[in-house]
Order: C-alpha cells, then sequence, then structure tokens
C-alpha cells in the first residue's frame, strides 16, 4: 500500500543529535557542579568509568572541540587513534560517539550509525550519557529508514532507562507510519500529544495520514479542518485540509477552505490552485451544482490563479482549463486555452482537442486541419484521432480522405474493430 500523498511534512522527527559537548573528565576527578540525573530510575547498573589518563582525557576534550567546530580532519586525526590504541573502554567509547557525530554532521548517516552502536555496545558510559545516545541511535535508524531498528531501540531505551517523553513517542509513532501500521502509529502520536501541550506540527499530520490509511478519512478530514481553523493563514494547515477533504470527495468543504485561503493569501502553492478548479468541476459532475455554473466558477479560479502568477503556463495546466470550459459549453473559451496548450506542448494531444471542438461546432475544415496537425506531432491515442479525421473528411465529401484516415484508424487496436466495421460497410476492400 502506498502513503496518502496528502500531507507536507512527513519526515522522520528532527534529530537532536548534540551529544558531543560534554567535556570528559578522568574517573575520580572533581567536577565543578553537579547535575541532576536524567535517568534516576534506570535498571542499568552504572558502570565504573577506567579513564584514569589526564593526557587522554585531555586529547579527548580537544577532539570533542574539534567535532563541535565543525573541524573534520582534526577531529579524526585526534579521535581515530584513541578508538584504535587506548585501554580506556571509556576514551574509546567517547571518541567513538565523537566521530559519531563528524559522520551525521557531514550528512552521512549510514556511517554514524555503526560507531554510535559500537560506542553504545562498549557499555561504559554513564546512565546518563548511555540513554541519551540509545535515544540518538533511535533517531538516526529512522533517518535511515529503519523503522523496526527505531522502535526497537525506543523500546529498550523506556524499558531500561524507565522514562518516557511525547518526542519518543512521537518518533514511535512516525516509525509506525512508515511500516504502515496505522493503528498503532495513531495510538502513539496520541500518547504523545497527552504527554505535552506543544505538541509538533509533524505529529497531527502523521495522525491525519493514519486515520486515512485506516479507513477513518472522516475523522481525518474533521482533524484537518479543526487544525486549519486555527492557523486559516498557514499555508500547509490549508494544503492538508483541503487534500483529505478532496479524498473524502467533500468537495463543498474542500471549496469553503481553500477559498478561505484564496480570501485571506494562503493560497499560495499551484498545486491548491489547481485542486481548486478540480474542486469546482468535480462538484458539478457528481451532482453538486449546474455543470455550466461550475465550469465558470472553475475558470474564474484559473484565471485568477494566471494572474496572479500562482498557475504557470504548462500544456497540463491549459488542458485543465479546456476541458472546464467544454464541460461549461464554452467553445469559444475550449479553443482559446487549447490553444495556448498546445504552443507548450511536446505532442500534439492538445491539437487533436482543438479540432474536436471544431469538429462539434461543425467546422469541418478546422477541425480537420487541427487533428492532421496534431497527429503529426504524436498522440497516444493515434486510432480515435484518425477516426475524428475520417468523420471530419467524410462531412467535407472527401470520400478518399476518410477512407486514408479510418484505414489508419484500423491499424490501431484501440479502435480496429469501429474502423473496420465503418470500412465494411463503405464496400471499402471487397
Amino acid at each position: 500500500m502506498k502513503h496518502t500523498p496528502l500531507f507536507t511534512m512527513l519526515a522522520a522527527a528532527a534529530l537532536a543529535f548534540t551529544f558531543a559537548a560534554p567535556p570528559v573528565h578522568a574517573a575520580g576527578a572533581a567536577k565543578d557542579t553537579k547535575q541532576e540525573a536524567l535517568y534516576p530510575n534506570a535498571t542499568r547498573v552504572a558502570p565504573k568509568l577506567d579513564l584514569t589518563s589526564e593526557k587522554e582525557q585531555k586529547a579527548l576534550n580537544e577532539g570533542l572541540d574539534a567535532v563541535n567546530g565543525g573541524d573534520k580532519a582534526k577531529a579524526e586525526q585526534i579521535l581515530q587513534p584513541i578508538i584504535d590504541g587506548s585501554k580506556s573502554k571509556y576514551a574509546q567509547a567517547i571518541a567513538l560517539q565523537g566521530l559519531a557525530n563528524v559522520s551525521y554532521n557531514a550528512g552521512d548517516v549510514k556511517a554514524a550509525i555503526p560507531l554510535l552502536k559500537r560506542a553504545i555496545d562498549i557499555g561504559v558510559m554513564p546512565n546518563d550519557t548511555y540513554f541519551q545516545l540509545m535515544y540518538e541511535m533511535a533517531q538516526l535508524y529512522a533517518a535511515d529508514q529503519q523503522y523496526q531498528a527505531s522502535l526497537d531501540t525506543i523500546a529498550k531505551w523506556r524499558a531500561e532507562g524507565k522514562r518516557e517523553s511525547a518526542d519518543s513517542y512521537g518518533l514511535e509513532g512516525m516509525d509506525y507510519y512508515r511500516l504502515e501500521k496505522y493503528p498503532e502509529a495513531i495510538a502513539a502520536i496520541q500518547k504523545a500529544k497527552s504527554l505535552t501541550d506543544k505538541p509538533q506540527d509533524s505529529w497531527n499530520q502523521i495522525l491525519m495520514a493514519s486515520y486515512a490509511e485506516s479507513g477513518k478519512g472522516g475523522d481525518a478530514a474533521k482533524m484537518a479542518t479543526a487544525e486549519y481553523e486555527k492557523n486559516p493563514a498557514d499555508s500547509s494547515m490549508l494544503h492538508n485540509a483541503s487534500a483529505v477533504l478532496l479524498q473524502q470527495q467533500d468537495y463543498a468543504g474542500a471549496i469553503k477552505v481553500l477559498e478561505q485561503g484564496r480570501a485571506n493569501g494562503a493560497l499560495k502553492d499551484e498545486g491548491d490552485w489547481i485542486n481548486l478548479v478540480k474542486a469546482y468541476l468535480l462538484q458539478a459532475q457528481n451532482g453538486g451544482g449546474d455543470p455550466k455554473a461550475g465550469s465558470t466558477k472553475a475558470l474564474q479560479v484559473f484565471d485568477d490563479g494566471m494572474a496572479k502568477g500562482a498557475i504557470k503556463s504548462s500544456a497540463e495546466n491549459y488542458k485543465l482549463a479546456g476541458d472546464a470550459a467544454v464541460i461549461g459549453e464554452n467553445d469559444a473559451k475550449a479553443i482559446g486555452y487549447y490553444q495556448k496548450g498546445a504552443a507548450l506542448a511536446s505532442d500534439g494531444e492538445l491539437d487533436v482537442a482543438v479540432g474536436r471542438v471544431y469538429f462539434q461546432q461543425q467546422k469541418f475544415g478546422e477541425a480537420r486541419k487541427y487533428v492532421t496537425q496534431g497527429i503529426g506531432k504524436g498522440v497516444k491515442h493515434k486510432g480515435q484521432a484518425y477516426m475524428v479525421l475520417a468523420e471530419a473528411d467524410r462531412q467535407l465529401k472527401d470520400k478518399p480522405g476518410a477512407i486514408t484516415a479510418m484505414m489508419e484508424a484500423a491499424k490501431d487496436p484501440e479502435t480496429a474493430s469501429k474502423a473496420k466495421e465503418w470500412l465494411r460497410k463503405s464496400n471499402v476492400g471487397k
């Protein structure tokens, strides 16, 4: 199953990968301040540190300063020898976490993961450092799309560290969503939101997407609309709300929020402008009003978007406008839009569309001209285009031209049956 393409920020939780900053102290050295333990109830017994060399302590701190200063070469030059040759397991672990940070800062998550795992597996970190690194590990797994590994690591972090946080449940919800375990994702995000009064925007997006994917589209629509109403000037919220409403085929609801966004300036994305055009057409075509009225409103939005530069000139966009004009039986506008699109197109589809409109107007000479032009540029449904050309030729009393065009239509499997029947009735080939 593919993920619902509704939301704008369904990314991994932001990584707070900044663990290399604290200075390293040799075992038994006095610290200036005493910090409150982050994991006071942890089941893990904190190990005794084995770093006794002040020289190595100084080297580690210089290496970590280089990490935090973005000096990759210096950090590697100092820390790699400690990893390779130190007798202190603690020193090796600290150096490994430093180089993991170097890899992460360079954008190489795959390289950071085994380095950080080695640091954790050595097992000599103090509890606060050990569990913070374990949580960072879960985030790295998620960033590398190893979602089950991320979930397993979060579970271990909670079980051994005896700590919960809103962010950890938010990360869990994202992992479950990516694994298409939507009920679990919903439960995790709801738990995350219950633990804080400042939920991340991405959590709501994951929750809405999980509702939609698990058949609870109505809940997703209600939630998306409610979130947008809290922030009516937020373009991303507008996008989310309208996308969910359109998926639920609530065209009136989608039009309402999109028009509100158009009025207050939140309607900025070209895709959302196009969705508003389509919403008016879909509403009219599905019993929600007069097709001509829907076409008129759709084209008003299209022209407004073009005038504001929000809708770009493209063959695809002009085709949509031309189709809308056809639905509204406004042939002149349809021809105008199609011709503008044809000038930008890489094929002849819109030339054929112009020819079809002229054919409906019984302007068969113009129809023949544009259909022929379109076929010359190349079209997907060549047989259908030749059948329109054959009928135009027939109306123009050009029987040889009509026969030639219909013989071409007979070569296309899509139109072969109808074309051959036409030829049979016209006594061709007998």
